[in-house]
């Protein structure tokens, strides 16, 4: 019988809860063999001082290969950063199928930051800071990522975008309209660089950047249930 292997990679300062309702609902509708690595720095707490880039790529492309030991079939998914990260995968090993979300394949929308902080400071001034989903998913983040850091993420987008030209694996990708930290139109620039045969690309449109725990999450995560089982 021949084994599946699915690997999930969680995006910038971030960690597998960003991925969680889709992991647990493959490991409950399959018996694939699911690896969700928490990248070097990352996790709880975030310990990103003096890390690079290269160690990211390397604690991925580790974890791929475990799965390739045991699993004849493996497939790869990745979230904002991780996004990237599993094009170098797909490139490099040829992955069998490909699931980019909200993928970082042009930076983090700074400007968009910015407008958020704006957010930040009119909620605080209505006393309704906390009611504020994006400054409680980084409030604590703001003080634990070193400047250095954010160079080291722009460090991989830029090594990793070169690999696009290189994916031949089917790739289903997805993006929130409503994502103000990597502009939604980065899908189309995707598709477009991607030199895969088979691409998909849907635009939820009630979605932000935290794709896999949104108002679209469920509809997501059965059509990348769907891509990843259905013949190609």
């Amino acid at each position: 019988m021949k084994m599946v292997g699915c690997l999930l990679i969680h995006g910038y300062t971030g960690g597998p809860h960003e991925l969680a309702p889709l992991t647990n609902y493959l490991r409950e509708h399959t018996d694939w063999e699911i690896i969700v690595p928490i990248l070097p720095g990352h996790g709880e707490p975030l310990d990103l001082a003096d890390r690079s880039y290269k160690e990211w790529l390397l604690a991925a492309e580790e974890a791929y290969l475990s799965l390739k030991e045991t699993c004849d079939t493996v497939y790869v998914i990745g979230f904002s950063m991780g996004g990237m990260i599993s094009v170098y995968l797909a490139a490099k090993y040829k992955v069998d199928r490909l699931v980019l979300l909200a993928t970082a394949g042009k930076y983090l929308s700074f400007g968009k930051i910015i407008v958020n902080i704006g957010e930040f400071i009119e909620d605080g001034l209505k006393g309704n800071l906390q009611e504020n989903k994006y400054f409680n998913h980084y409030k604590d983040k703001l003080e634990q990522v070193p400047l250095q850091a954010n160079f080291e993420f722009m460090k991989l987008v830029n090594e990793t975008r070169q690999f696009l030209k290189d994916v031949k694996a089917p790739v289903f990708i997805a993006h929130g309209q409503e994502d103000s930290l990597v502009p939604y139109k980065t899908a189309y620039y995707l598709e477009k660089e991607l030199a895969s045969e088979k691409k998909e690309v849907v635009i939820f449109e009630r979605s932000d950047h935290l794709i896999c725990l949104g108002n679209d999450s469920e509809v997501l995560i059965k059509m990348v249930y769907d891509f990843l089982n259905k013949p190609l």
